[in-house]
């Protein structure tokens, strides 16, 4: 059976710096970040008391209160996502059939999915109001339940599947879904990425380890600094990014806009360190050159790279040093950047994120900034865009991620011609 080939027709974004696809692409273009003082809780007696938060998402516009009472916050905010995500492609799940919505599957990648909502739980039991726990709680702090939430909130009845990799979630989740496409087991994949990590304990715990920048309380729009000489650790963020997968005659029979083409995927596992990375670069090196020769392209067709770039001290080096394994001499001249610098880190929807970002940039012929890039890291010396976004067409970009526990994964996005 011979590969298909897998488009995106549809992008639904809840971003910290804009809700909504067009909201969300504007802030990253102009280089408008959305790390803010976190107002969820009092962070007060914080270390670290900024993040990438939403504060003016209503889930309210989504679910019904006792709902929200009874699901994690990513719930809301993956269904705002792939609302407009469908909508985008042009479907409606109202006007299909059953047999047309058991054709279609949905596959998110989140990293600690309903994890807050656990927290929750346990801050009711242990405070003496055992009584207003959830009766869900044990479905809805069920990683998997986050893609039966999106399934059953549009009727979607083809497979529901949740990736959860770490910061690699929803890069392996795109990967997957392009590749059940491709062996003709799916047509369409709602897919993308969604997590919500900004709670007490979550802050607690990423404290203890000490990868959390304390440094930027007073100026949070400057605290994500990837590849900064004076960078010292990440900021915590949430959101959802989803996507309507297809394959792309399908797409082109119905006249769909199509924005790219997922055109390779690789994953792989050092096997080195719970949360370090080996300093040769080589495992995050060969997850990007693999993705490129499934996509059957060269360092010289890469025109974009949509980094990992996390801001803590060792990941920005060791990532720079992998695309220097990658594309050789050509690492200097493809401009790459960080969306993290604007967002914060949202965990296994980073890559989503990235691609999103990407997708986007590929259509305006906009390649967005590097924030608060002010004196490079000598060990950083590429070309991040720093600061202010530049004109430039992309026809093939590597959007790459890593994750605790040694996992590297990286996607290539290609332009399709009109």
């Amino acid at each position: 059976m011979p590969s298909r080939r897998v488009v995106v027709t549809g992008i639904g974004a809840v971003s910290p710096n804009g809700i909504g696809r067009e909201a969300f692409w504007c802030s990253t273009w102009q280089g408008r970040s959305g790390v803010r003082r976190i107002q969820s809780f009092d962070p007060s007696d914080f270390s670290v008391q900024i993040a990438g938060e939403i504060p003016e998402f209503d889930p309210l516009q989504y679910l019904s209160e006792k709902d929200v009472s009874n699901v994690s916050r990513v719930v809301p905010l993956a269904i705002a996502a792939t609302r407009e995500a469908i909508e985008d492609a042009g479907l409606d799940p109202a006007q299909m059939s059953l047999q047309e919505k058991r054709q279609i599957g949905v596959l998110l990648g989140s990293g600690g999915g309903g994890q807050e909502f656990v927290e929750r739980q346990f801050s009711l039991y242990f405070s003496g109001h055992a009584r207003q726990c959830s009766v869900y709680t044990i479905p809805s702090a069920t990683i998997g339940t986050l893609a039966s939430e999106v399934s059953m909130y549009f009727g979607f009845r083809g497979f529901s599947h949740v990736i959860s990799t770490g910061c690699t979630s929803s890069t392996d989740a795109l990967g997957y879904a392009a590749q059940n496409i491709r062996c003709g087991m799916a047509r369409t994949v709602i897919c993308g990425g969604g997590d919500a990590p900004i709670s007490p304990l979550i802050m607690r715990a990423f404290g203890v380890m000490r990868i959390l920048t304390p440094s930027w309380n007073h100026a949070p729009e400057r605290g994500s600094r990837p590849f900064s000489a004076d960078r010292d650790g990440f900021v915590l963020g949430e959101g959802a990014w989803m996507f309507v997968l297809e394959e792309y005659e399908q797409a082109r029979a119905r006249g769909a806009h199509i924005y790219g083409e997922i055109s390779g995927y690789a994953s792989n596992c050092e096997a080195f360190h719970r949360v370090r990375l080996g300093e040769d670069g080589e495992e995050p090196a060969r997850a990007m050159t693999e993705a490129m020769e499934q996509a059957g392209i060269g360092p010289m067709q890469v025109d974009y790279v949509n980094l990992h770039g996390t801001s803590t001290v060792l990941n920005d080096r060791i990532e720079t040093r992998a695309l220097k394994l990658t594309l050789g001499r050509r690492a200097y001249q493809v401009p790459a950047s960080a969306l993290k610098s604007m967002i914060g880190h949202p965990q296994g929807a980073c890559g989503a994120a990235g691609v999103a970002a990407t997708l986007l940039a590929m259509r305006d012929r906009r390649l967005p900034p590097t924030l608060n890039l002010d004196v490079a890291d000598p060990e950083c010396d590429l070309d991040y865009i720093p600061h202010r976004f530049r004109e430039g067409t992309i026809e093939h970009a590597i959007c790459n991620c890593i994750a605790f526990g040694s996992k590297n994964s990286a996607l290539v996005v290609s332009r399709v011609a009109d």
